[in-house]
């Protein structure tokens, strides 16, 4: 079976770690995009796409959110496009398909435990145990869920996962390995010394390989577009 082809919007603003860790991630044909300089795909001929984090906030007005903001809506809503959004990816694409999401007036960062919902099936999310250990590092929430979308996974600070239809958002990074949760705990200078200093510490072997089993989920939704993509051609 042929390796899906998946549309990369990039939007960590120059992040080359970024790039390093999904095109590790991804068992995937990857055609990347720097969603930062209005640069997205022309058309929908993938067999998915997945937006990645950022630095920015999805209520910003900048010209480039509101142009990712329409091609992710049109690719869904549209073309019906298999999603994946990872943290700010996971935001903009509710926001997209019309849920909202806002300020948390705090900041969740370092490994922290995630729950899967209870009674709640998500071919995504199969194989990971119902608690799970994660990176986080997030300002902002989703806090109004798309119409007709299901919340797969939360913690304290609120939605951690959510699905609708063939679109997953993870409010968590799975991507990340160690050097990058360092390198983005210490650049957050929004934050107290003492803050970054205890998630820094956090940062062992072992919260990463702990952390690992959450990887399965881009195993997971790879073999979903690869079985979406059969059904299409069956179909035809």
């Amino acid at each position: 079976m042929r390796r899906p082809r998946i549309a990369l919007v990039n939007a960590a603003h120059d992040d080359s770690d970024t790039r390093r860790n999904f095109r590790r991630e991804l068992d995937a044909d990857l055609v990347e995009f720097d969603a930062n300089a209005c640069e997205l795909p022309e058309g929908f001929e993938y067999d998915a796409f997945v937006v990645t984090g950022s630095r920015s906030s999805v209520y910003e007005d900048e010209a480039w959110i509101d142009a990712t903001r329409e091609w992710v809506r049109e690719a869904v809503d549209e073309h019906g496009l298999p999603a994946l959004g990872v943290c700010w990816g996971h935001q903009l694409l509710a926001d997209a398909l019309g849920g909202t999401v806002a300020d948390m007036g705090e900041y969740e960062i370092g490994y922290r435990e995630v729950r899967r919902v209870d009674g709640v099936d998500d071919p995504l999310l199969s194989g990971v145990d119902d608690a799970f250990t994660v990176f986080t590092t997030h300002s902002d929430a989703v806090v109004e869920l798309p119409p007709g979308a299901t919340e797969t996974a939360r913690n304290d600070y609120g939605v951690h996962a959510f699905r609708t239809g063939d679109a997953f958002g993870v409010q968590f990074h799975p991507e990340y390995d160690p050097s990058t949760a360092r390198s983005v705990t210490e650049g957050k200078d929004e934050l107290p010394d003492e803050r970054k200093d205890a998630v820094l510490s956090g940062i062992t072997d072992e919260e990463y390989a702990a952390a690992c089993e959450a990887k399965t989920l881009f195993e997971n939704f790879t073999q979903f577009v690869r079985a979406r993509a059969t059904d299409d051609v069956a179909a035809d």
